[in-house]
């Protein structure tokens, strides 16, 4: 595809809020750097998708830190310490968060280059083929509509806790029509109510973690100080090997989210700077969030504690538990308000996150043309709408139980994280290949990912190593619908690869790296030449071209970094 070949699909949109083609724009490759004869309007949607560039900095930022903190997190690592106790929980974490941050070092390089059109689904069409595209894109709809559908699950069993007169049934659909109303409102109302709740999630767990401390130091009346007790008895590992194997689908759901700012930056406002930010952010991430969790939940709850395999539909918190044990009966009304708080933020990022994948598949000829169409705002509605669909599939909590849902769900969706993980990895090596073989050279690339090719190449083969082993517990004794539920995306993901061969582009073939257009879906922050609509009544001064810069802009760049 050259730079003359970028379509954009224009219906829905008005004369003055259109979008146009880089051409039809006015820019050049030559011009990307410079952001000369870039038409603002134009500039206000990307002009692949027609979505709008809304996102703020710190939307970014703070989407990148909290986003991840779900449900999972808080609820599903009780089941994961349960079936493979305190070290397995933190082995899997830490070894998980490792290939979680080769996989956004992959991101970082090159989304910061093309944050344009699709993030990586879009790129593993350009540089390998529609087939891997296919793929990658599928297997990321299956992880979130998976992971959107336990969260409709535990929102609604936290609200039967407190209010059994309603049916499971009613809060599901309920809570599904609520979020429907709130993604029409637009990228921009999901970017701020993001941000807040993010921050919210943050000292949340923060809390937990002097808790916790104060708790195991013996700073709680009539509670001993006993440390790393539960570590010797009942134990660092539940069930040895089996038991780690098994808490690595956990721990791989739980991360699954941390590479969705590849998605965010075709809708951000200035994603040369805030994307970087948000990338260099993994460490903290991965440390603060998961290690976190990983550790603290272990030293304060017994792997053998009753709650933690709840047979009930309002399944058990870690955080709940200890604060139990800790004496606090009523402790329990607060963390599910807490917990309730990450399911609204959860299910909102999985809408987000999955309508923005199936409306780039749909893009890319994928998925049906019309689930790529959006409306004057750039909302992509028909997108949206089925995918909130498939959460529905959080119904068969009524029948099966919570717990058992929780399970199902995991277990479908694990293997998922590790295909598109390993896709990313693959669509970097590829990447960086074209751009050597162009004559560009990794200087002039705005982010370079480090210890390139090592972590990427560590990080494919450790993914293709987990989805090999994450189904190994239902082989002896064997458990035929464990199994397949642990194992049937990978044939499908097979079968997929093959049929768009055959049937789209009727051969194996992947794409010519010489003839690829690297220049294709860059482009210039907004804030590099235009003051953003909703900063025009700040004050300001005017360039020796006549536009008008936001005196506030400094301010804001300096906040956002402090808090990257």
């Amino acid at each position: 595809m050259g730079w003359t070949d970028i379509n954009i699909l224009t219906k829905g949109k008005g004369d003055d809020a259109s979008c146009e083609s880089y051409t039809s724009s006015g820019i050049t490759p030559d011009q990307i750097e410079t952001g000369e004869g870039k038409n603002h309007n134009a500039s206000l949607y990307d002009p692949k998708t027609g979505v709008k560039r809304a996102l703020k900095d710190r939307h970014i930022s703070l989407l990148a830190l909290g986003g991840i903190i779900g449900p999972g997190c808080l609820v599903g690592a009780g089941n994961a310490l349960a079936k493979g106790g305190p070290l397995a929980l933190l082995l899997g974490f830490s070894i998980i968060g490792i290939i979680a941050f080769t996989i956004m070092e992959s991101i970082g390089e090159m989304i910061t280059l093309y944050p344009s059109g699709g993030g990586f689904t879009t790129l593993a069409r350009r540089f390998h083929s529609d087939s891997l595209s296919a793929v990658c894109g599928y297997a990321y709809i299956v992880v979130f509509f998976a992971v959107m559908a336990n969260e409709y699950n535990t929102l609604s069993s936290i609200f039967q806790f407190w209010g059994p007169q309603v049916p499971l049934y009613g809060y599901i659909l309920i809570f599904w029509a609520a979020f429907q109303a709130f993604q029409m409102a637009g990228v921009g109302a999901f970017g701020e109510i993001e941000y807040w709740l993010s921050w919210f999630k943050i000292l949340g767990l923060v809390a937990f973690y002097i808790f916790s401390t104060i708790y195991i130091s013996g700073g709680i009346k009539d509670r001993p100080a006993f440390g790393f007790h539960y570590w010797n008895n009942p134990g660092a590992l539940s069930h040895g090997f089996k038991g780690i194997a098994e808490v690595f689908v956990f721990c791989s759901t739980f991360y699954s989210g941390t590479e969705s700012v590849a998605y965010s930056a075709s809708e951000s406002k200035n994603p040369n700077r805030a994307i970087p930010l948000a990338i260099r952010q993994t460490f903290w991430r991965i440390l603060v969030v998961y290690i976190g969790i990983g550790f603290f939940y272990g030293v304060t709850v017994p792997y053998n504690d009753h709650n933690l395999n709840a047979g009930t539909k309002a399944l058990k918190s870690p955080i709940s538990i200890a604060i139990t044990r800790a004496g606090w009966e009523g402790g329990t009304h607060l963390v599910n308000a807490f917990i309730l708080v990450t399911c609204i933020s959860a299910i909102n990022g999985s809408l987000f996150i999955g309508s923005r994948t199936i409306t780039n598949l749909a893009h890319e000829g994928l998925a049906p043309k019309f689930l790529a169409w959006t409306d004057r705002r750039g909302v992509p509605i028909p997108a949206i709408t089925l995918f909130n669909a498939l959460g529905l599939v959080s119904l068969m909590n009524v029948s099966v139980g919570a717990s058992t849902a929780y399970s199902y769900i995991v277990n479908l969706s694990g293997v998922g994280v590790f295909i598109v993980w390993g896709t990313i990895g693959l669509t970097h090596l590829r990447f960086r290949k074209a751009w050597i073989k162009q004559g560009r050279t990794v200087k002039e690339l705005p982010y370079k990912a480090l210890f390139y090719p090592y972590t990427q190449i560590i990080g494919i083969a450790a993914n293709i190593f987990l989805a090999l082993i994450q189904g190994w517990t239902s082989f002896v004794p064997f458990k035929a619908g464990d199994f397949v539920d642990a194992y049937v995306l990978l044939p499908a993901a097979a079968v997929l690869y093959i049929g768009i061969s055959l049937l789209k582009t009727h051969s194996f073939k992947t794409v010519d790296l010489l003839t690829i257009d690297l220049d294709e879906g860059r482009r210039v922050d907004l804030d590099a030449t235009f003051v953003d609509e909703d900063e025009d009544e700040l004050d300001g001064e005017q360039d020796t071209n006549g536009e008008k810069f936001s005196k506030g802009k400094s301010y804001r760049e300096k906040i956002t970094r402090f808090f990257a």
